[in-house]
């Protein structure tokens, strides 16, 4: 299957908290969507590593996702090698993305940051046709993604860019809300998270009211760019 957009994400529930809104209205748009989500999220507060995997396939079906995969690497520790490189190029040559989707370029989780230099590096090797990989036994062709955009996350990072989510906001926190066993639960027993206090998503709806006042939209999700995006037609940028 070859997919229009990949989204990159460290952890099952970043691209929910920060780019959901956008995938779905690609989705709508008849765009075939999907996430690799690179750790289980282990090191986290709450939930399980099995849980987390069952609310991420929640939340793919709540976007309409095409595909969903977890690479399984170890939440914290993993390290922008080439080792590591390598097996997300493999997943971009199985899906041939046109764009990239990739954490914050910084953010408070060192593994936003890291996630996103990480994916970034594995766009660029994964155009390198010396740099063989396999998937079912075949050698894969090289292919490198035309864009690479960085999503927005919990610290403030002025945008590049800005999409408009307003019609997909309910779709934004239906997928958010998958992740139950993440955000505020006033039954859980678990200790409580910086996520998981009845404020958080309070923040993210601030947030996104935020870049939605930039473009004069009720809600929007930001995003950073590695190059300077172009248009043939200046109206597209109404």
């Amino acid at each position: 299957m070859k997919l229009d957009i990949l989204a990159i994400a460290a952890h099952p529930d970043d691209v929910e908290l920060s780019c959901s809104g956008t995938l779905a209205s690609h989705v709508e748009r008849g765009y075939k969507v999907g996430i690799l989500d690179l750790t289980q999220g282990e090191m986290g507060t709450r939930g399980t590593p099995a849980l987390r995997l069952e609310e991420a396939e929640q939340a793919a079906k709540n976007m309409g996702l095409s595909a969903r995969e977890n690479l399984g690497f170890k939440d914290v520790f993993f390290e922008d090698d080439q080792a590591h490189q390598v097996a997300i190029a493999r997943i971009i040559r199985k899906y041939r993305p046109e764009m990239v989707l990739a954490n914050a370029v910084s953010d408070r989780h060192p593994d936003h940051g890291k996630g996103g230099s990480l994916a970034s590096h594995a766009c660029f090797i994964s155009g390198l046709r010396k740099v063989e990989t396999e998937m079912d036994g075949n050698l894969q062709e090289a292919w490198r993604p035309k864009a690479i955009y960085h999503y927005i996350q919990n610290n403030y990072i002025e945008p590049d860019l800005v999409v408009d989510i307003s019609s997909h906001w309910e779709t934004k926190i239906n997928s958010i809300l998958a992740f139950q066993s993440q955000f505020y639960n006033p039954d859980s027993k678990e200790p409580e998270s910086f996520i998981s206090r009845p404020d958080f998503l309070d923040f993210i709806e601030a947030r996104s009211r935020e870049m939605g006042h930039k473009i004069n939209v009720k809600y929007g999700e930001g995003f950073t760019v590695e190059r300077v995006a172009g248009v043939k037609n200046l109206f597209d940028l109404l």
